[in-house]
């Protein structure tokens, strides 16, 4: 491949993707119905001349044949009136006037085979003119549909949605872990207190037990001797009578404490 070539396949490379580029559908579409339309005013203009081209070589031909008939006609009376010679030249010029108008006719028929076609040429461009301009509002609404789905597309596309609900979960996420913390602490928070007052219900609970064994030690061994202070007079007799009632209670506590 020549260097020449290469550089027209390149240039023709660019310009192709310049114009795929700059075309606008719409304005594409807008443009091709003009076209079409100038094309069917071409082919009206060209159908009108072929009809009246038409009707100048039917008249032509009327003309042509009219006087083919009417030489026909004088060479017969002439031929009549005995005058051969005058007779023979009405021959020629009917025999002029006849091949007149048998190539009139024939150019007749070529000019209406052609107008025939014409005709049905144009009917044909009318019909897909139509059809055109339908398709066009049709393709027209497609692209205005279209580009109006993209920018919604685009618009979406910019909300950045995903890392909003991103962050969301991040932050879902780490108030989960906080409040496993909190639990954590106060777990062990709860169980370092339980601990602790289980070893204060331990140390002091042996100074009860102990001071409940001394008191089941005295009870079974008899009243513990109490060091007597000197009463006299209403002293001692009170205190008489208060210890009675000290024995009763004691005696009571006493039963309580064999029943347990």
């Amino acid at each position: 491949m020549g260097l020449f070539d290469r550089i027209s396949r390149v240039v023709r490379a660019n310009l192709n993707d310049l114009v795929n580029k700059a075309e606008d559908p719409e304005k594409i579409l807008e443009q091709s119905v003009t076209d079409m339309q100038e094309d069917l005013v071409q082919l009206r203009q060209a159908v009108a001349s072929a009809i009246a081209a038409q009707k100048r070589t039917q008249t032509q031909y009327n003309q042509a044949e009219s006087q083919s008939n009417q030489w026909q006609q004088r060479a017969q009376l002439a031929l009549q009136k005995g005058d051969e010679t005058l007779a023979r030249e009405a021959l020629v010029r009917k025999k002029s006037h006849a091949e007149t108008a048998a190539t009139l006719k024939a150019s007749l028929e070529q000019q209406s085979t052609q107008v025939e076609s014409l005709k049905r040429n144009l009917i044909g461009l009318e019909s897909k003119i139509s059809e055109a301009k339908t398709k066009k509002d049709m393709l027209k609404a497609r692209i205005s549909a279209a580009k109006a789905q993209e920018q919604l597309n685009n618009t979406i596309g910019s909300l950045n949605t995903g890392s909003s609900m991103a962050a969301f979960d991040r932050m879902e996420e780490k108030v989960l872990q906080i409040e496993a913390r909190a639990g954590a602490s106060a777990e062990l928070a709860a169980g370092g207190s339980n601990l602790e007052e289980q070893f204060r219900l331990l140390e002091g609970g042996g100074d009860v037990d102990d001071e409940l064994a001394q008191m089941k030690a005295q009870l079974a061994g008899g009243s513990v001797s109490q060091p007597q202070l000197p009463a006299s007079g209403k002293t001692a007799a009170a205190t008489s009578g208060s210890g009675t009632v000290v024995d009763a209670e004691l005696e009571e506590l006493r039963s309580q404490l064999n029943k347990m």
